[in-house]
């Protein structure tokens, strides 16, 4: 991997995750040390239970470190307030998951809305920019429709339409691909190929072998430690 020069857009320093089970400390995450550079395509690998799902968590920013400190464009997250916390990551971030997550009452197009309408976007802005979102990834002929209507690739397209809708730096996939079949699956691995030649910086989470083998980068997580890359 070529060595990067810039300095990183993201940065865990010293971060474990401790939980206490009675009187017995269990360390999910221990001392990780992780610099995510702009534009990296990299893949979090690990079997169940070792520790990626806490850190997608501290990634994510959805979770504070038991000891250490994350860093975003250089500022230390685990120094804010709530609602500090959740602009940046509403503005920095956005997430994929691999259940979809997408309102059964809404829309399509009102599904992509909903993160840029909580930030009190401009509403007709914002559906202008969701159409041209959701036309960019084949599914502007389904505007209209609901999740129940949609098969399981639609779903994740359209919640990969939600998460670039108020254009993050980084984007977080946790399993994005767990709930396809292998074609769809691939489908969706060529679209976050597209959104990284677009110079988005895109982290995908996973179990699976085959979908670390795409991206540029596998970050190992053993036992709550990073395995040498």
């Amino acid at each position: 991997m070529a060595q990067h020069q810039s300095k990183p857009i993201m940065s865990l320093k010293g971060v474990s995750k401790i939980y206490q089970m009675g009187e017995e400390k269990v360390y999910a995450l221990r001392g990780i040390d992780l610099d995510i550079h702009r534009g990296d395509f990299a893949s979090v690998l690990g079997p169940s239970g070792s520790g990626k799902s806490t850190l997608l968590n501290m990634l994510g920013l959805l979770d504070n470190p038991s000891e250490g400190s994350i860093w975003l464009d250089g500022l230390q997250t685990n120094r804010l307030t709530e609602k500090e916390l959740a602009s940046v990551r509403g503005r920095k971030i956005g997430f994929i998951f691999q259940m979809f997550n997408l309102i059964p009452s809404l829309n399509v197009l009102q599904n992509v809305m909903m993160p840029a309408i909580i930030y009190e976007a401009d509403p007709k802005k914002t559906q202008a920019k969701a159409e041209v979102v959701l036309g960019r990834i084949g599914m502007g002929g389904r505007l209209l429709h609901f999740p129940n209507q949609l098969s399981g690739g639609q779903r994740q397209r359209v919640a990969i339409a939600r998460s670039l809708i108020n254009d993050p730096e980084i984007i977080l996939a946790d399993e994005p691909t767990g709930n396809l079949d292998s074609k769809t699956g691939e489908e969706v691995l060529r679209m976050f190929h597209m959104l990284h030649e677009q110079g988005k910086t895109i982290i995908i989470v996973t179990h699976d072998p085959h979908v670390a083998k795409v991206t540029h980068r596998t970050i190992r997580v053993v036992d709550g430690k990073l395995a040498k890359e």
